[in-house]
């Protein structure tokens, strides 16, 4: 039976939360005539024993006792416009299929206790993936899962990244989607998980994933549905010693919102008319959905909360905000307020968890800290990545016309960031290389024969750019192992766009040569803090022989290294580069060498060179080189 707020501690969490006999409810709809809270436990039929009680702020609150974990529940709304169902905006699991009923769950999990840290933001190295396309083995009955993603966990561990960054995972309302339509923002999404009937076999692989690293399996009970599949992903990854980051839309939500969904909750009169009627929205649309209203209290708590749930209960590290630039444009006056306010409470909640932000054009200003910024800790940046892709097309012309280094060296650093972690790149993402769009790295390089020697090794380089530069490098799924397909999140339909996991599995040489190419190099990043330092400095371009040179480090302490790319189609030898110092250099990386590897007619300097009191680029030191065609070189001592 509902109780009255006598009954109720004034601080009743949103949506539903079992207590010791029971669940308390709590919804805001502030003009609603009348809210019951509808259930397994009640029938589903409105009565004036499941009607809660309004407060003055627009809260209805109630409490039912006999609710237990996994029942169903609805709430039922009286509008001055329409009169029915409505799903918990705070739901923690939806059932199946959409769009059903909320489920009330537990909070608890069998976490695995070991220790981990998120990373250092300078420490993290992100790998961008798509959960329902990422790994697809049930096809073409079954999209991926997040089972499916903690399967390639020690694909991704043995890679060296620090960090996945999973596409959209709340629920959208279609059958498959990038993600970027959500509509119940607390509720994973139920087509990226596997169902009851489905599980033993999953149960089996991810408790042989834990056994490898001697910890307690999971039980049966452990991975039913979506939220707890969620979590064991995060678990798991943990438990690799990889961060998990989600990538969440809070500049607007939806489209097709359904008539039991988010859009006008309360009901008020005006459907279709006047959005700003809607409760949680306002009149402008983005992407097919409608923008929040960020100069509301409540819409602004109910996106924190959300962030906050996503890093308490879910235990990620952090998130990268889908297009705050429409939340600052198309949520103007408010939207700058919200994204200061959304950052202060995350630091204060944990202040290691990373904040990424997409805002295009780049704005230095998201990075500072509030008054004048939006205080996130880092954003994607654009310079780079254009850049590498411009050099790259430009070198597969067939010619040796001179290329644009000096423009790629000016944007390794993007004007108007002061830390090295305060900016994402990449040559590769998810909307670049989207089916229909821009091609990845390696067709880019060769358009007619991604395989061939050309694309390979230019592949090689744009990858290693990234690893080397400065900024936190992300990739995107596939480019390890030499993708070069567009992707789509409609597999079914697009089967022809899947990542070409088989031939890894079946030993295509020229994929495992590249994966190794990357693994190497990320391995050569970690163990040289100087390829993570705040330290940089161009030392050396030249457009006509399609070669830069860049000095990194770590300020006062030193860590030297200097990466020097080449992008002519053949090798160039004795050509005099500035070095920091004199002495042996070790040359412990050389892209050339995994050219169909071990290349035995590898180009380069036989592992080390001699940097001579010689002066050269303001430097009092050289050292004559070898450089490879398509090649990228690392020195370091």
């Amino acid at each position: 039976m509902a109780a009255s707020l006598d009954h109720i501690h004034a601080h009743t969490p949103m949506g539903a939360n079992l207590v010791a006999d029971g669940a308390t409810f709590r919804l805001w709809a502030p003009n609603a005539q009348a809210v019951h809270v509808l259930g397994s436990f009640n029938g589903f039929e409105p009565a004036a024993d499941n009607l809660l009680t309004r407060d003055e702020h627009g809260h209805w609150r109630g409490f039912v006792a006999g609710v237990r974990d996994r029942d169903e529940y609805l709430f039922h709304v009286v509008g001055a416009g329409s009169t029915g169902a409505k799903r918990d905006p705070y739901a923690r699991e939806l059932q199946t299929p959409f769009p059903g009923r909320c489920v009330v769950r537990e909070p608890d999990f069998p976490w695995h206790e070991t220790g981990y840290r998120t990373p250092r933001f300078e420490d993290f190295l992100i790998y961008q993936l798509h959960v329902g396309s990422f790994f697809t083995p049930n096809l073409p009955r079954k999209a991926g899962t997040f089972l499916d993603v903690a399967r390639k966990l020690p694909h991704l561990a043995e890679l060296g990244v620090s960090a996945i960054q999973l596409l959209p995972i709340q629920e959208f309302h279609t059958s498959f989607s990038q993600g970027y339509n959500g509509v119940d923002y607390f509720s994973p999404e139920m087509d990226f998980a596997v169902a009851d009937e489905d599980l033993d076999p999953y149960l089996d692989l991810v408790n042989g994933l834990l056994a490898v690293k001697q910890q307690a399996p999971y039980r049966r009970e452990d991975l039913r549905g979506e939220m707890n599949q969620l979590k064991a992903l995060v678990d798991l990854s943990h438990i690799h010693g990889i961060a998990v980051i989600l990538d969440v839309v809070y500049n607007h939500a939806g489209g097709e919102f359904g008539d039991q969904s988010l859009y006008f909750l309360d009901r008020q009169a005006g459907q279709g008319e006047d959005n700003r009627r809607s409760l949680y929205f306002s009149n402008r649309g983005h992407a097919g959905g409608l923008v929040f209203d960020f100069g509301k209290p409540e819409v602004r708590d109910f996106l924190i909360q959300n962030a906050r749930f996503f890093l308490d209960e879910y235990r990620v590290d952090g998130f990268r905000y889908d297009q705050v630039s429409v939340i600052d444009h198309d949520g103007w006056p408010d939207g700058w307020r919200f994204c200061q306010d959304l950052t202060a409470t995350l630091q204060h909640e944990r202040p290691g968890a990373l904040n990424l932000a997409e805002y295009w054009g780049v704005n230095p200003f998201v990075v500072k800290p509030p008054p004048v910024g939006a205080g996130f800790d880092t954003t994607l940046t654009d310079g780079l990545r254009i850049a590498i892709r411009k050099v790259i097309a430009e070198a597969s012309q067939p010619d040796e016309r001179p290329l644009a280094m000096g423009e790629l060296g000016r944007s390794l650093w993007p004007e108007g960031f002061a830390g090295v972690w305060q900016f994402v790149q990449g040559p590769e993402n998810h909307d670049l290389v989207y089916r229909e769009r821009e091609q990845r790295i390696a067709r880019l390089g060769h358009p007619d024969d991604p395989r061939s020697w050309y694309g390979r090794s230019r592949a090689r380089v744009a990858s290693a750019l990234s690893l080397t530069a400065p900024g936190i490098p992300m990739l995107f799924m596939g480019q390890e192992f030499l993708e070069d397909k567009q992707w789509a999140d409609d597999v079914h339909n697009h089967p022809e766009l899947l990542l070409h996991w088989e031939g890894l599995a079946k030993g295509d040489k020229q994929m495992l040569d590249h994966l190794r190419c990357l693994r190497e190099l990320i391995g050569v990043r970690w163990r040289h803090p100087g390829l993570r330092g705040q330290g940089l400095r161009v030392v050396h371009t030249d457009d006509r022989n399609r070669v830069l040179a860049f000095h990194r480090w770590v300020e006062g302490e030193g860590h030297d290294v200097i990466v020097v790319v080449h992008l002519a189609t053949f090798t160039r030898s004795d050509y005099r580069i500035g070095f920091p110092g004199g002495g042996q250099w070790r040359e412990v990386f050389n892209s050339d060498f995994y050219e169909n590897w071990p290349n035995p007619q590898a180009s380069g300097n036989c592992g080390a060179v001699h940097a001579e009191p010689s002066p050269r680029h303001d430097f009092a030191f050289s050292a004559a080189l070898v450089l490879p065609a398509n090649s990228l070189l690392v020195f370091a001592r």
